[in-house]
């Protein structure tokens, strides 16, 4: 008999060998018994779309980060009505988000005309304040570049004593690390000044469509709002122009061998017309390489600015598309056209206030919309990506002073754990006796390896606690695909089809149906085994993958909703694909013939 219900929290075993896990992680971030009544009583899910694996115990800054900027805006700037923010747990590595809904209907009533005054001025003045936001977001990436990381010397440099400067390389050590820290919780409140409300304006305008339209698909509710150029595309941009200038200027020839990247560039610098080419690089580089193949959340996920292979795959392919005579560009012209059609239609089965409520907040969709993708490339991508390698200039120190083996190894400590070693470090530096770190961290860290491999062998449980009867909170739904069918086929309660070759089901979220063979894909570092006309099977896609968007038939995953990153890119592409399906990775092998329908949001396997 299937289960009604997921495990408590407190039900979940430790996986054998993983004892005492809970180590890596802040008081806080725990299952606890002092909490025990209150966070059995919530519906936890897996936040396996933006933290899917292990969290390394300094990454979850960025989950730190935004639990904390979500949140205060919801509740403390802009009051939503029915919603605060999102609370997060730590459960065997992995992380449970559970959202907190306001159910008085009498508090959620009055908060509403603060949320009006409050809101209603950002609607009113968005171009203006999004143009600040820019200027903001900007800025805060050129301050996390500009703080210097300095070594400790042997001795302090003359000029500190002949300037009477009184403080020394310890406490600029210091004050760099406590810098950088404060930098990426600046950039997580931006973050969430307007992306709240960009959804919160999504989601007013996708109701008032089901009240006028009752059986309109929530795909061409979101299709009538596509076709909108956003940055989020732009370094996909930069990877075609360079595949354009490689053709004429005569060199796309070295790029045929798809050697490592450096060895093209060598080659490139042997020729006036390659050493042109790489001008053009350079060019795009910043800010545009500044792009992970990952979420960003990470510090191990790849970047382009660090490592060439992606996007130079991407410009060989590019170069090999444009020489056959096809067409790289986003169908953009095609998107946009189906967009006005579908509002031109709808538009025409309404008069008077209706009409006008309609074109009103499809309007106000259609402003919002670009934050809602350009924020990730300025945040996760172009900031994140600064960040890690900032932190890596610690790494480093640290390394020097016999404190860790390998740069990386100062991110199996939490950011508190590592200004305690900072302070052991400027304290040995400043008295001139050993530290204590390079005897207790080596082997700390070989220990917290080891216990991070067997926490990343755990299938994490999807959900824990008592599932609610009706999932209704909007961002869960439309983010994160959460719906009451999803929490139904997790506990195996899913209604039979009678479709025998419907292996899946999830979210139609772009238009079309396609045949192909399928092309299993768990990360980013097996983008390159993908063939032409393969069907992408993967957790969840990633904007960074936009050269794979130009051949592959169609994407399934396992993870996201209507307005997920994946949902939004795959429209933009005119990529058909079905996502949040739950399962795709785990059901479908590479190498089955696939029919995938993302209008109706179905997989078939056809062999």
């Amino acid at each position: 008999m299937a289960e009604t219900r997921f495990p408590s929290p407190f039900e979940v075993p430790t996986p054998e060998g993983c004892e005492g896990w809970e180590e890596l992680y802040p008081y806080y971030y725990l299952f606890s018994e002092e909490r025990r009544e209150f966070e059995d009583s919530k519906f936890w899910f897996f936040d396996g779309m933006h933290h899917p694996e292990v969290l390394y115990p300094f990454d979850t800054i960025t989950s730190e980060s935004w639990w904390v900027a979500l949140g205060e805006m919801n509740s403390r700037v802009y009051i939503v009505p029915p919603a605060l923010g999102i609370d997060q747990r730590v459960l065997n590595g992995r992380l449970y988000i559970s959202a907190n809904a306001i159910m008085d209907e009498e508090v959620v009533g009055a908060r509403v005309a603060h949320f009006m005054d409050r809101a209603g001025y950002y609607y009113e003045h968005w171009d203006e304040l999004f143009e600040k936001w820019k200027t903001k977001a900007t800025e805060t990436v050129e301050e996390l570049k500009a703080i210097e990381v300095p070594a400790l010397p042997e001795m302090e440099a003359l000029d500190t004593v002949r300037s009477g400067r009184g403080i020394t390389s310890a406490y600029d050590l210091l004050t760099a690390y406590n810098r950088v820290i404060e930098n990426m919780h600046k950039i997580w409140h931006l973050h969430f000044e307007f992306l709240n409300l960009g959804y919160a304006a999504y989601l007013t305008y996708f109701g008032l469509c089901k009240q006028l339209f009752p059986d309109i698909a929530d795909q061409t509710v979101a299709q009538m709002v596509a076709g909108i150029d956003v940055l989020l595309f732009r370094p996909d941009e930069e990877l075609k122009k360079l595949a354009r200038k490689a053709v004429e200027l005569d060199v796309a020839h070295v790029f045929e061998s798809r050697d490592d990247p450096e060895k093209v560039i060598t080659a490139l610098e042997g020729t006036d017309a390659g050493r042109r080419w790489i001008a053009e690089l350079e060019k795009a580089r910043d800010p545009w390489f500044y792009f992970s193949t990952g979420s960003g959340f990470y510090h191990h996920h790849k970047t382009w600015i660090n490592d060439l292979t992606f996007p130079f795959e991407g410009i060989a392919d590019y170069i090999s598309r444009i020489q056959a005579g096809e067409e790289i560009s986003r169908p953009m012209e095609q998107v946009q056209a189906e967009r006005d059609r579908l509002a031109a239609e709808y538009s025409a089965l309404l008069e008077g206030d209706d009409l006008k409520s309609f074109q009103e907040h499809l309007g106000l969709a259609r402003t919002v919309f670009p934050f809602i993708e350009d924020h990730n490339f300025y945040v996760e991508h172009w900031h994140h990506a600064v960040f890690w390698n900032k932190m890596r200039e610690f790494g480093q120190i640290f390394v020097d002073a016999g404190f860790f083996d390998e740069v990386d190894d100062m991110f199996y400590l939490h950011r508190y754990e590592v200004q305690s070693a900072l302070y052991d470090l400027i304290a040995s530096w400043g008295v001139g006796t050993p530290a204590r770190g390079p005897g207790y961290w080596p082997k700390e860290v070989a220990r917290r390896k080891e216990l991070f491999d067997r926490l990343s062998q755990w299938s994490p449980v999807p959900a824990l606690g008592e599932p609610p009867e009706v999932v209704t909170e909007p961002f869960t739904i439309m983010l994160w695909g959460i719906t009451t069918d999803s929490i139904q086929n997790w506990l195996g309660l899913g209604a039979d089809d009678g479709e025998t070759d419907v292996a899946l089901k999830g979210f139609a979220a772009s238009p079309g149906t396609v045949e192909g063979r399928a092309r299993v894909i768990t990360n980013a570092d097996q983008l390159g085994e993908i063939l032409d006309g393969e069907i992408l099977v993967c957790p969840i896609t990633n904007p960074s993958w936009g050269p794979v968007f130009s051949k592959i038939g169609a994407a399934v995953t396992d993870i996201g909703g209507m307005m997920s990153h994946a949902s939004i890119v795959c429209r933009e592409y005119g990529v058909p694909a079905v996502v949040g399906t739950g399962f795709g990775t785990k059901s479908i092998t590479t190498g089955q013939m696939l029919r995938v329908d993302g209008s109706a949001g179905t997989v078939a396997v056809l062999d």
